[in-house]
């Protein structure tokens, strides 16, 4: 087969195009393709992707990289860095956090005995299927992920219904969410997990097991909402061991939009705080911890305020769950320029660093004055769902799905933009949109048959049909 290029997108600030570009260029540096001359095998062997120089592979490095690599033209692969936790499996269903690469042994830390990980497999193997509508995949790893969530029920589940784990495992530790004993960001995960193996399991036709999993899933938005939903806060917290509310507003509360857990009214109120400066709606959004909060820091202090890209990118996915596509694009454009303004003092944007977190109230990389390596640099497995995921699936607006053949172009307005050669399995798609003498042209190349949805917000909706070779199509006349 034709070794093709990553796909190109187009945009009237050369400064995305040009971010986009270069992050491919340094994800090289992540892929991990084992060491070749070293006499002795490492324990963890194949493709995958972690941080340069790490002599461990995490799971949050295999589940947050398969949301960008499968926009890579399958030059590089998601699946295998996935596959490398799944293989080491314990016969009780554990999977741990992170191992050794050369000794395959699970990382383990006083904080965090059991090695547990947010449990987030279920979202990445979603999302892998509608980009690859690998049906066989979904087949293969179902029994595999239902070990697992039956490891955690009968390890961390109590007798309340919610899941008992340490702050550690949230990957989220902060001190003043330090007596919370059921996270909530953890929970409201355990919530997502079963959401998507439902899902899978619909993939499947399986509705037993879909059913099954739709149960707990509604089991535990219910005591996700009757215990950690404060009414007179508008908002979700931790609990401790005695149920009672750890009154502290971190984004952990968010991941409840992800999981489809408030109702209208609870996602109104917890939504408006996004753009509350007094709350989370800093200059850079969004703040690991809200701006009134008492241990508030303005350098970041790791999760007392430093914006991490992957809880922005969370929390804008969870927008998307309430068709909040508008206020998601102004978040994810101003988060990208952000980006873009800390790479280097001097403005000069071709030359400096993507950081693992950032200053919430000005440009520039987080500080935590006598923690080494932090903010790490290059940190692609969060800095790349900014450049790479939300710059297509939120800037430029497309949201793709391969078994189900459809493209929906979701924009506020008409601006010179698109993307080019983007490989849906062996169908490769470019669309890009421009302004002719006519009016407003959306021009498209394609292999294969596809339909093709473009919603312009609040404007007009509509859904064709787009047949292979090129055609065009004048948005004044659709």
């Amino acid at each position: 087969m034709v070794r093709r290029d990553f796909p190109k997108i187009h945009f009237y600030d050369q400064d995305f195009v040009d971010i986009y570009d270069k992050t491919w260029a340094w994800i090289q540096d992540c892929w991990n393709t084992g060491n070749e001359k070293s006499v002795e095998k490492p324990a963890i062997e194949g493709k995958f992707f972690s941080y340069p120089g790490s002599p461990i592979i995490h799971q949050v490095d295999a589940v947050y990289s398969s949301f960008f690599l499968v926009y890579s033209n399958r030059i590089y692969q998601a699946h295998p860095s996935l596959d490398a936790f799944y293989s080491h499996q314990e016969p009780n269903g554990a999977i741990r956090s992170a191992y050794n690469i050369e000794t395959g042994l699970p990382e383990l830390s006083h904080e965090n005995p059991d090695g547990l990980a947010l449990p987030l497999f279920s979202w990445a193997e979603f999302n892998l299927y509608h980009k690859t509508a690998n049906k066989k995949r979904v087949k293969d790893i179902i029994p595999i992920l239902h070990k697992y969530l039956a490891w955690i029920d009968a390890e961390f589940k109590r007798p309340n219904g919610l899941y008992e784990v340490p702050i550690a495992a949230t990957g989220m530790a902060a001190d003043a969410r330090q007596p919370a004993a059921y996270p909530v960001d953890f929970n409201t995960v355990m919530a997502i997990n079963v959401l998507y193996m439902s899902a899978l399991a619909d993939i499947l036709n399986d509705k037993e097991a879909s059913f099954q999993y739709k149960r707990q899933y509604f089991s535990l938005k219910t005591r996700i909402n009757s215990l950690m939903w404060d009414n007179e806060d508008g908002f979700y917290y931790d609990i401790d061991k005695y149920e009672k509310q750890v009154k502290v507003k971190t984004l952990a509360g968010y991941w409840s939009l992800l999981a489809e857990i408030p109702n209208d009214d609870k996602a109104e109120r917890i939504i408006s705080k996004l753009s509350d400066p007094a709350c989370f709606g800093s200059p850079h959004p969004f703040p690991s911890m809200a701006v009134n909060e008492s241990e508030f820091s303005e350098t970041g202090c790791g999760f007392n305020g430093s914006v991490y890209p992957h809880l922005t990118f969370m929390v804008i996915k969870g927008l998307e769950r309430y068709q909040r596509w508008d206020f998601a694009r102004e978040c994810a454009t101003r988060h990208l320029y952000f980006v873009l303004d800390s790479m280097s003092p001097d403005g000069n944007h071709h030359k400096g660093n993507l950081w693992e977190a950032y200053l919430p109230l000005k440009e520039g990389p987080a500080q935590w004055p006598g923690v080494e390596d932090f903010p790490r640099p290059q940190y692609l497995t969060y800095a790349a769902l900014s450049t790479v995921c939300l710059t297509i699936e939120n800037v430029v607006g497309l949201l793709i799905s391969l078994p189900r053949k459809t493209v929906d172009w979701i924009i506020p307005n008409l601006e010179i933009m698109g993307i080019e050669n983007l490989s849906l399995k062996k169908n490769m798609i470019t669309i890009l949109s421009n302004k002719s003498g006519r009016g407003w042209e959306i021009h498209m190349e394609s292999e294969k048959l596809y339909y093709f949805t473009i919603n312009i917000l609040g404007k007009k909706k509509k859904t064709l049909p787009i047949p292979s070779g090129k055609c065009s199509m004048l948005i004044d006349k659709l």
